[in-house]
């Protein structure tokens, strides 16, 4: 079992920097791909960002690549997202999401993510 925790959304103002934070617990944490989605209000779950197991190969939404990084840090169990020039499109709920489907592809299909956490919000004001 897996669990996921995230932390860090807040109100910012577009052009700024955001950094989220999620904590994962589990003993096979090391094995699973970790992403972020977000979910803006009357849309679906949108892929965002994803990193392999030891951190070597990362995938972006096109609409993040350049702006945001994807992060994990295995020996404390945590994935981080930093948001740099946000922009009003970037409004949403974010969630942390684990995938044990391939080793070695980095899936951006929500449905290939097994554990998810319980989101956090983010609003950028223009």
């Amino acid at each position: 079992q897996v669990q996921l925790v995230e932390s860090g959304g807040g109100l910012v103002q577009a052009g700024a920097s955001l950094r989220l934070s999620c904590a994962v617990s589990g003993r096979t944490f090391i094995r699973y791909v970790l992403g972020w989605f977000r979910q803006a209000p009357s849309q679906g779950r949108e892929f965002v960002a994803a990193i392999s197991w030891n951190g070597t190969r990362t995938r972006y939404a096109d609409s993040v690549k350049g702006r945001f990084t994807i992060s994990r840090d295995n020996a404390k169990n945590t994935v981080s997202l930093q948001m740099d020039t946000v922009e009003s499109e970037d409004t949403a709920a974010y969630y942390c999401a684990a995938s044990d489907y391939s080793s070695r592809f980095i899936t951006s299909d929500p449905v290939k993510y097994r554990y998810w956490g319980q989101g956090t919000q983010v609003t950028v004001s223009s």
